[in-house]
């Protein structure tokens, strides 16, 4: 199969939560083929291209971004995305660090965690600023095509994020929650799952859509 994990989730919106479930990198990853990535994974892609007509079929359909302006994409991710990782990356921290602090004696905390969601923010907030004091402008200058270099280290950059998203997992032995966990500790788990899969669409929304759709202005 030759259709790609992006091609996928630009035309089906849907995919990107069945892709989350499966751990399956749509976003910095999506060039690869379906079958490839399941293969990687023990997943059957036909199973998956199923899951992904079901829950399509029953839940409402997300917006078809693909098909909206490049000042509405940017809208969107500025007003919606960045204003949420400002929002929610203080609260996990400070989540983490109630965690790390009363459960330390534990051998299932999570150690380093909370430091490790500091480097995220710092890195992220940077990343934030470039987006909407520099490429976003030259976007909505209509100066896509020149934007070249620009694109090219936000991606490297969200390589990085990517990177961080999955040492979280790694952290948190994959955000399994321990039968130890206090009601802070699940929680923190839970928003991190949340956290993730939200991140990821974001990425996926300007890796590729915003971007590509910006070059060919």
């Amino acid at each position: 199969m030759d259709i790609t994990l992006a091609e996928i989730a630009v035309k089906h919106p849907s995919a990107s939560r069945v892709f989350h479930r499966h751990g399956l990198d749509f976003c910095c990853h999506g060039n690869r083929g379906l079958d490839e990535a399941c293969a990687e994974r023990g997943l059957s892609f036909i199973d998956v291209l199923i899951e992904i007509g079901e829950e399509e079929r029953e839940r409402e359909q997300p917006t078809r971004w693909e098909h909206r302006t490049i000042p509405e994409l940017i809208d969107h991710i500025v007003s919606y995305y960045h204003r949420r990782l400002r929002d929610e990356l203080p609260q996990l921290i400070a989540m983490a660090a109630r965690v790390e602090r009363v459960h330390a004696e534990k051998a299932s905390c999570p150690r380093g965690l909370c430091d490790h969601l500091q480097v995220m923010q710092t890195a992220v907030l940077d990343h934030l600023a470039k987006e909407e004091t520099i490429l976003f402008p030259m976007l909505l200058a209509g100066r896509g095509p020149v934007a070249g270099r620009p694109i090219q280290v936000m991606e490297m950059e969200h390589q990085d994020h990517a990177e961080n998203l999955r040492h979280v997992r790694t952290i948190t032995s994959n955000l399994v929650v321990p039968p130890e966990a206090c009601a802070t500790w699940k929680a923190l788990y839970l928003r991190l799952d949340a956290f993730e899969a939200e991140f990821m669409d974001h990425i996926h929304l300007e890796n590729n859509i915003l971007f590509r759709r910006a070059l060919c202005q």
